[in-house]
């Protein structure tokens, strides 16, 4: 684990000490990383956004074949093995 210090002024402090009580957190630290998590979250929902408006806006969806379902099991199970995959 690393370890910071961080300055904050006074009137932050109050405020995180109050958060710290208010949610329940067993300390400023606890605080912090709950604060740090849900920042990593939201990061992962925009990212997810942009890659599905990107897909959307590829052009319309193509039906699934039959060759395509078996092909993506066979590298699944290549996958699962440890063999390579060879595109």
């Amino acid at each position: 684990m690393t370890f910071m210090k961080v300055s904050i002024p006074d009137d932050l402090w109050k405020f995180v000490e109050a958060q710290v009580i208010e949610e329940g957190h067993a300390s400023p630290g606890d605080y912090l990383r709950s604060l740090l998590q849900d920042a990593r979250k939201r990061k992962a929902m925009r990212n997810l956004v942009a890659e599905l408006d990107e897909a959307l806006a590829s052009g319309p969806a193509e039906p699934m074949t039959r060759e395509d379902w078996d092909a993506m099991e066979r590298e699944a199970m290549e996958g699962l093995r440890g063999e390579s995959i060879n595109p």
